[in-house]
């Protein structure tokens, strides 16, 4: 579902547009909660150490958490062996963070 404008909130520079204003509350108290790991990127990609854009319909909640991937094929592939691939991702996205362009 496509979020609303009248719904938006904006958190380090992206907008985020939400269904209701109930959604949009609920996040607004805690996005870090909410948002996607390692900047919105293609989770897998960040596991190889490299960037990639995401399909928005390719994503996984693991643990609390949710992880974007570049398409459903890489999302299978993510799926496989995903505790592996967040602890390649965690260790190489600070450095990816530090030199990453803006969404």
């Amino acid at each position: 579902m496509k979020g609303l404008s009248e719904f938006e909130y904006v958190w380090r520079g992206a907008r985020w547009r939400f269904a209701s204003a109930e959604n949009r509350d609920a996040y607004s108290k805690d996005p870090g909660k909410y948002s996607p790991k390692y900047g919105g990127y293609c989770a897998y990609a960040v596991s190889q150490g490299k960037i990639a854009d995401i399909e928005p319909r390719a994503w996984t909640v693991f643990e609390g958490k949710l992880y974007l991937n570049l398409n459903k094929d890489v999302q299978k592939l993510w799926e496989k062996d995903m505790q592996k691939y967040i602890r390649l991702a965690d260790q190489y996205w600070p450095q990816i963070a530090g030199n990453r362009p803006a969404l």
